[in-house]
């Protein structure tokens, strides 16, 4: 035995790029479905329809594109929607995933039953979510009204109001998310060595202490990439305050993601749209980038 492993070539140069082979399916499709959009939204920002008697001509226009974004009202509604959006949203499903990850990580009588049910919203299509959300929120007939009636409540115009549209969606995508992001902070509860849990136990620590000083610290990288993903996906949001409201009312739930919608497929501004698409990027990644610096494990 000892003789076969001392015989045993190493892995050599000829045989590096193997896993590169395995990974080269999941490179294409990536490449496929987000790098080359990227490059394609940078590249539409650049230009744009100009009419003349011989019909729209599609030319090189520059930054015109993002000079006309910059003067858009529209647009700074947009991102400020967006900004509200994503600073109320983010926070809030990472810290409701993380309380039901540490409830689904009890060891009591019924757990796994409880984890099948929390996990139902994962299961079910955004669009059959938010279509039947939106039956639920209506003004007028809505089941959620419906129980405010029932307790003699006064009824809310969930949808239709400008101080309540957006928090109904934030509301929305919360129930459809939480779930989801559970899954990550349960697999890094039980990822945690009991041993270093009963230790400190031994040295004294409350379970608070022990969740501040111990689950936490060895949590933090799950919970940075919680948090960038979060991030991520919800800048990029579309379905919900599309199906749910259209952008309104008063555009107060026009998000970026369908302010670019409804700039390139609505208005015929392919460039606007664009143009949206790399301001967007760009505020992703420094928003991310600050996530990385706050969050960022620390290294021993």
């Amino acid at each position: 035995m000892a003789r076969a492993i001392a015989e045993a070539k190493p892995f050599g140069r000829r045989e590096g790029w193997i896993p590169f082979l395995f990974l080269l399916p999941a490179f294409s499709l990536l490449a496929l479905f987000r790098l080359i959009p990227v490059l394609a939204s940078f590249r539409e920002a650049l230009y744009g329809n100009v009419f003349s008697a011989a019909g729209p001509e599609h030319v090189f226009v520059g930054l015109r594109n993002f000079e006309a974004l910059l003067q858009d009202p529209v647009f700074w509604k947009s991102v400020k929607v967006t900004m509200l959006f994503s600073l109320v949203i983010n926070p809030l499903q990472a810290t409701l995933a993380l309380g039901l990850g540490i409830l689904a990580n009890q060891p009591v009588r019924g757990i796994r039953f409880f984890r099948s049910i929390y996990l139902l919203p994962v299961a079910v299509s955004l669009n059959i979510v938010c279509l039947i959300w939106r039956l639920m929120l209506d003004a007028n007939f809505g089941l959620v009204n419906g129980l405010l009636a029932a307790f003699d409540l006064p009824s809310q115009p969930f949808l239709g109001a400008e101080s309540h549209a957006l928090w109904s969606i934030i509301a929305v995508a919360t129930w459809k998310g939480v779930p989801y992001w559970t899954i990550f902070f349960l697999a890094g509860l039980q990822g945690i060595p009991k041993s270093i849990l009963e230790a400190a136990a031994i040295d004294g620590a409350n379970s608070v202490q022990m969740f501040l000083h111990v689950t936490l610290p060895m949590l933090r990288r799950v919970i940075l990439f919680v948090l960038v993903a979060d991030t991520i996906i919800n800048f990029v949001l579309f379905i919900p305050p599309f199906v749910l409201t259209g952008g309104g009312p008063q555009l107060s739930t026009n998000l970026l993601m369908l302010e670019t919608y409804r700039k390139g497929f609505l208005f015929g501004d392919t460039g606007g749209a664009g143009a949206i698409s790399v301001l967007l990027l760009g505020i992703m990644v420094i928003i991310v980038g600050i996530e990385f610096a706050l969050v960022r494990p620390r290294e021993a």
